[in-house]
Protein backbone atom coordinates (compact mmCIF):
# COMPACT_ATOMS: atom_id res chain seq x y z
CA UNK A 1 0.00 0.00 0.00
CA UNK A 2 1.38 3.41 -0.97
CA UNK A 3 1.92 6.31 1.42
CA UNK A 4 1.84 10.01 0.56
CA UNK A 5 4.50 11.72 2.67
CA UNK A 6 3.99 15.10 1.01
CA UNK A 7 0.32 15.19 2.03
CA UNK A 8 1.15 13.98 5.54
CA UNK A 9 3.80 16.66 6.04
CA UNK A 10 1.45 19.37 4.81
CA UNK A 11 -1.20 18.26 7.31
CA UNK A 12 1.25 18.11 10.23
CA UNK A 13 2.70 21.57 9.59
CA UNK A 14 -0.78 23.06 9.13
CA UNK A 15 -1.94 21.39 12.36
CA UNK A 16 0.98 22.91 14.28
CA UNK A 17 0.21 26.36 12.88
CA UNK A 18 -3.49 26.09 13.68
CA UNK A 19 -3.00 24.86 17.26
CA UNK A 20 -0.35 27.48 18.08
CA UNK A 21 -2.59 30.27 16.77
CA UNK A 22 -5.44 29.17 19.04
CA UNK A 23 -3.16 28.79 22.06
CA UNK A 24 -1.61 32.22 21.51
CA UNK A 25 -5.08 33.75 21.36
CA UNK A 26 -5.99 31.95 24.59
CA UNK A 27 -2.81 32.90 26.49
CA UNK A 28 -2.38 36.39 25.10
CA UNK A 29 1.36 36.06 24.49
CA UNK A 30 3.17 34.65 21.43
CA UNK A 31 4.97 31.33 21.16
CA UNK A 32 8.66 31.49 20.26
CA UNK A 33 9.50 29.90 16.89
CA UNK A 34 12.76 27.94 16.85
CA UNK A 35 13.69 26.13 13.64
CA UNK A 36 16.40 23.48 13.78
CA UNK A 37 18.29 21.03 11.58
CA UNK A 38 19.42 17.55 12.50
CA UNK A 39 22.99 16.63 11.45
CA UNK A 40 21.90 13.12 10.51
CA UNK A 41 19.08 14.38 8.30
CA UNK A 42 15.93 16.41 8.66
CA UNK A 43 14.90 18.93 11.27
CA UNK A 44 11.86 20.66 12.64
CA UNK A 45 10.19 23.68 14.11
CA UNK A 46 9.75 24.06 17.86
CA UNK A 47 7.06 26.48 19.04
CA UNK A 48 7.38 27.15 22.76
CA UNK A 49 6.01 29.48 25.41
CA UNK A 50 7.46 30.04 28.89
CA UNK A 51 6.07 32.31 31.60
CA UNK A 52 2.99 33.09 29.59
CA UNK A 53 -0.07 34.75 31.04
CA UNK A 54 -1.73 31.32 31.38
CA UNK A 55 0.80 28.66 30.37
CA UNK A 56 3.78 28.27 32.65
CA UNK A 57 5.38 26.26 29.86
CA UNK A 58 4.07 24.82 26.64
CA UNK A 59 5.47 23.47 23.42
CA UNK A 60 4.02 22.43 20.08
CA UNK A 61 6.69 20.70 18.00
CA UNK A 62 6.88 19.58 14.39
CA UNK A 63 9.74 17.31 13.38
CA UNK A 64 10.70 15.47 10.21
CA UNK A 65 13.83 13.36 10.61
CA UNK A 66 15.48 10.57 8.67
CA UNK A 67 18.44 8.29 9.21
CA UNK A 68 20.40 5.27 8.01
CA UNK A 69 19.45 2.93 10.85
CA UNK A 70 16.36 2.75 13.00
CA UNK A 71 16.88 3.48 16.74
CA UNK A 72 16.43 0.66 19.23
CA UNK A 73 13.21 2.21 20.59
CA UNK A 74 11.61 1.88 17.14
CA UNK A 75 12.61 -1.77 16.62
CA UNK A 76 11.97 -3.10 20.12
CA UNK A 77 8.59 -4.45 18.96
CA UNK A 78 9.67 -4.96 15.33
CA UNK A 79 13.10 -6.64 15.32
CA UNK A 80 12.61 -7.63 11.67
CA UNK A 81 13.01 -3.94 10.74
CA UNK A 82 16.37 -3.47 12.48
CA UNK A 83 18.97 -1.89 10.23
CA UNK A 84 16.51 -0.25 7.85
CA UNK A 85 16.67 3.38 6.91
CA UNK A 86 13.83 5.42 8.36
CA UNK A 87 11.83 8.59 7.94
CA UNK A 88 9.64 9.92 10.75
CA UNK A 89 7.50 13.01 11.15
CA UNK A 90 4.84 14.29 13.46
CA UNK A 91 3.46 16.91 15.81
CA UNK A 92 3.87 16.59 19.56
CA UNK A 93 2.66 18.98 22.22
CA UNK A 94 2.65 19.31 26.00
CA UNK A 95 1.03 22.19 27.88
CA UNK A 96 1.64 22.98 31.55
CA UNK A 97 -0.75 25.66 32.89
CA UNK A 98 0.30 27.66 35.93
CA UNK A 99 -3.10 27.29 37.63
CA UNK A 100 -3.23 23.92 39.48
CA UNK A 101 -6.95 23.61 38.73
CA UNK A 102 -6.13 23.44 35.03
CA UNK A 103 -4.73 20.09 33.84
CA UNK A 104 -1.57 19.35 31.94
CA UNK A 105 -2.25 17.86 28.52
CA UNK A 106 -0.30 15.91 25.92
CA UNK A 107 -1.11 15.20 22.27
CA UNK A 108 0.92 13.52 19.56
CA UNK A 109 0.29 12.41 15.98
CA UNK A 110 3.08 10.82 13.97
CA UNK A 111 4.03 8.76 10.94
CA UNK A 112 6.98 6.40 10.51
CA UNK A 113 8.40 4.71 7.40
CA UNK A 114 11.06 1.97 7.40
CA UNK A 115 12.96 1.56 4.11
CA UNK A 116 15.23 -1.14 2.68
CA UNK A 117 16.61 -1.81 -0.80
CA UNK A 118 14.55 -4.29 -2.77
CA UNK A 119 11.74 -4.36 -0.20
CA UNK A 120 8.48 -2.43 -0.01
CA UNK A 121 8.40 0.33 2.61
CA UNK A 122 6.79 -0.48 5.93
CA UNK A 123 4.79 2.44 7.30
CA UNK A 124 2.59 3.11 10.27
CA UNK A 125 0.83 5.89 12.15
CA UNK A 126 0.56 6.47 15.86
CA UNK A 127 -0.66 9.07 18.30
CA UNK A 128 -3.24 10.02 20.86
CA UNK A 129 -3.86 12.47 23.67
CA UNK A 130 -4.17 12.24 27.43
CA UNK A 131 -5.15 14.53 30.29
CA UNK A 132 -3.27 14.92 33.58
CA UNK A 133 -5.30 16.85 36.16
CA UNK A 134 -4.03 17.83 39.59
CA UNK A 135 -7.50 18.45 40.97
CA UNK A 136 -10.18 16.38 39.31
CA UNK A 137 -13.54 17.57 38.00
CA UNK A 138 -15.86 14.94 36.54
CA UNK A 139 -17.32 17.41 34.03
CA UNK A 140 -13.86 18.06 32.61
CA UNK A 141 -12.87 14.41 32.34
CA UNK A 142 -16.16 13.42 30.74
CA UNK A 143 -15.81 16.23 28.20
CA UNK A 144 -12.27 15.18 27.30
CA UNK A 145 -13.20 11.52 26.87
CA UNK A 146 -16.38 12.33 24.96
CA UNK A 147 -14.40 14.40 22.47
CA UNK A 148 -11.84 11.62 22.10
CA UNK A 149 -14.63 9.11 21.51
CA UNK A 150 -16.24 11.26 18.82
CA UNK A 151 -12.89 11.44 17.00
CA UNK A 152 -12.58 7.65 16.86
CA UNK A 153 -16.17 6.55 16.14
CA UNK A 154 -15.99 7.02 12.34
CA UNK A 155 -12.98 4.68 12.23
CA UNK A 156 -14.24 1.56 13.95
CA UNK A 157 -17.12 2.56 16.16
CA UNK A 158 -17.55 1.86 19.86
CA UNK A 159 -15.22 -1.13 19.86
CA UNK A 160 -12.33 0.87 18.41
CA UNK A 161 -12.81 3.67 20.95
CA UNK A 162 -12.74 1.14 23.80
CA UNK A 163 -9.57 -0.43 22.37
CA UNK A 164 -7.72 2.89 22.10
CA UNK A 165 -8.99 4.11 25.46
CA UNK A 166 -7.80 0.95 27.20
CA UNK A 167 -4.50 1.08 25.29
CA UNK A 168 -4.00 4.60 26.65
CA UNK A 169 -4.72 3.44 30.19
CA UNK A 170 -2.09 0.70 29.84
CA UNK A 171 0.52 2.89 28.17
CA UNK A 172 0.42 5.95 30.44
CA UNK A 173 0.98 3.88 33.57
CA UNK A 174 3.94 4.22 35.91
CA UNK A 175 4.76 0.62 36.75
CA UNK A 176 7.20 1.53 39.50
CA UNK A 177 4.49 3.64 41.20
CA UNK A 178 1.61 1.32 40.34
CA UNK A 179 -0.49 4.29 39.27
CA UNK A 180 -1.59 5.99 36.06
CA UNK A 181 -0.11 9.30 34.96
CA UNK A 182 -3.54 10.88 34.67
CA UNK A 183 -7.08 10.14 33.50
CA UNK A 184 -6.13 8.83 30.06
CA UNK A 185 -7.71 9.52 26.69
CA UNK A 186 -6.55 7.78 23.51
CA UNK A 187 -3.40 5.99 22.38
CA UNK A 188 -2.57 4.03 19.24
CA UNK A 189 0.55 2.87 17.45
CA UNK A 190 1.60 0.57 14.58
CA UNK A 191 -1.51 1.52 12.59
CA UNK A 192 -0.81 0.20 9.10
CA UNK A 193 2.35 -1.75 9.96
CA UNK A 194 0.60 -5.10 9.51
CA UNK A 195 -0.45 -4.24 5.95
CA UNK A 196 -4.14 -4.70 6.71
CA UNK A 197 -5.09 -1.04 7.26
CA UNK A 198 -5.14 1.13 4.14
CA UNK A 199 -3.47 4.53 4.02
CA UNK A 200 -6.72 6.49 3.85
CA UNK A 201 -8.11 4.90 7.01
CA UNK A 202 -4.88 5.18 9.00
CA UNK A 203 -4.25 8.78 8.00
CA UNK A 204 -7.93 9.62 8.51
CA UNK A 205 -7.92 8.44 12.12
CA UNK A 206 -4.65 10.28 12.77
CA UNK A 207 -6.09 13.52 11.38
CA UNK A 208 -9.29 13.10 13.35
CA UNK A 209 -7.34 12.80 16.61
CA UNK A 210 -5.16 15.81 15.79
CA UNK A 211 -8.16 17.92 14.78
CA UNK A 212 -10.04 17.04 17.98
CA UNK A 213 -7.38 18.35 20.35
CA UNK A 214 -8.46 21.98 20.69
CA UNK A 215 -12.11 21.00 21.22
CA UNK A 216 -11.06 18.47 23.85
CA UNK A 217 -8.83 20.78 25.89
CA UNK A 218 -9.64 24.47 25.54
CA UNK A 219 -13.16 24.34 27.07
CA UNK A 220 -11.66 22.75 30.19
CA UNK A 221 -9.01 25.38 30.81
CA UNK A 222 -11.42 28.16 29.88
CA UNK A 223 -13.68 26.92 32.67
CA UNK A 224 -10.95 27.01 35.33
CA UNK A 225 -8.42 29.62 34.20
CA UNK A 226 -9.62 32.14 36.81
CA UNK A 227 -10.08 29.69 39.72
CA UNK A 228 -8.24 31.02 42.77
CA UNK A 229 -5.44 28.93 44.31
CA UNK A 230 -2.72 29.20 46.91
CA UNK A 231 0.57 27.72 48.01
CA UNK A 232 -1.00 24.38 48.98
CA UNK A 233 -2.38 23.80 45.49
CA UNK A 234 0.86 24.83 43.83
CA UNK A 235 2.85 22.47 46.07
CA UNK A 236 0.60 19.55 45.18
CA UNK A 237 0.80 20.44 41.50
CA UNK A 238 4.61 20.44 41.62
CA UNK A 239 4.58 17.10 43.46
CA UNK A 240 2.30 15.47 40.87
CA UNK A 241 4.37 16.96 38.06
CA UNK A 242 7.16 14.72 39.30
CA UNK A 243 5.16 11.74 38.05
CA UNK A 244 5.03 13.39 34.63
CA UNK A 245 8.81 13.70 34.58
CA UNK A 246 9.28 10.10 35.68
CA UNK A 247 7.06 8.76 32.93
CA UNK A 248 8.61 10.83 30.17
CA UNK A 249 12.17 9.91 31.08
CA UNK A 250 11.60 6.23 31.83
CA UNK A 251 8.79 5.01 29.58
CA UNK A 252 7.80 7.48 26.87
CA UNK A 253 8.55 6.09 23.39
CA UNK A 254 8.69 9.51 21.78
CA UNK A 255 11.28 10.81 24.24
CA UNK A 256 13.39 7.67 23.89
CA UNK A 257 13.17 7.73 20.09
CA UNK A 258 14.13 11.40 19.96
CA UNK A 259 17.17 10.96 22.17
CA UNK A 260 18.30 7.71 20.53
CA UNK A 261 17.94 9.12 17.01
CA UNK A 262 20.05 12.19 17.77
CA UNK A 263 17.13 14.59 17.84
CA UNK A 264 17.33 18.09 19.24
CA UNK A 265 17.47 17.72 23.04
CA UNK A 266 15.93 21.13 23.82
CA UNK A 267 12.91 20.29 21.66
CA UNK A 268 12.55 16.77 23.05
CA UNK A 269 12.71 17.89 26.69
CA UNK A 270 10.43 20.90 26.29
CA UNK A 271 7.75 18.52 27.65
CA UNK A 272 9.24 18.80 31.13
CA UNK A 273 7.34 20.99 33.62
CA UNK A 274 9.32 24.04 34.81
CA UNK A 275 8.71 23.61 38.56
CA UNK A 276 8.76 20.11 40.10
CA UNK A 277 9.16 18.75 43.63
CA UNK A 278 9.70 15.27 45.00
CA UNK A 279 8.82 14.31 48.59
CA UNK A 280 9.84 11.20 50.43
CA UNK A 281 6.96 8.75 51.05
CA UNK A 282 4.32 11.49 50.98
CA UNK A 283 0.60 10.69 51.14
CA UNK A 284 -2.36 13.07 50.94
CA UNK A 285 -4.49 13.75 53.98
CA UNK A 286 -7.58 11.53 54.14
CA UNK A 287 -10.70 13.27 52.88
CA UNK A 288 -8.75 16.06 51.18
CA UNK A 289 -9.16 17.22 47.56
CA UNK A 290 -5.68 15.86 46.94
CA UNK A 291 -6.73 12.41 48.19
CA UNK A 292 -9.78 12.52 45.92
CA UNK A 293 -7.51 12.67 42.89
CA UNK A 294 -6.12 9.26 43.85
CA UNK A 295 -9.39 7.74 45.04
CA UNK A 296 -11.61 8.81 42.14
CA UNK A 297 -9.63 9.99 39.14
CA UNK A 298 -6.50 7.83 39.15
CA UNK A 299 -8.60 4.70 38.78
CA UNK A 300 -9.67 2.92 35.57
CA UNK A 301 -13.13 4.24 34.70
CA UNK A 302 -15.51 4.41 31.77
CA UNK A 303 -16.00 8.17 31.71
CA UNK A 304 -18.43 8.16 28.79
Amino acid sequence: MSIDLVTIKHYFTELQTRIVAELEAFDGLPFRADGWERPGGGGGLTRVIEDGQFFERGGVNFSHVMGDSMPASATAHRPELAGRRFEAMGVSLVLHPRNPYCPTVHMNVRCFVALAEGKPPVWWFGGGMDLTPYYGFEEDVRHFHSTCKAAVLPFGGEAEHIRLKEWCDRYFFLKHRNEPRGVGGLFFDDLGADGHTDFGTAFGLTRSVGDAFLDAYLPIVERHRHDSYGEREREFQSYRRGRYVEFNLVFDRGTLFGLQSGGRTESILMSMPPVVHWRYDWHPEAGSPEARLYEVFLKPHDWV
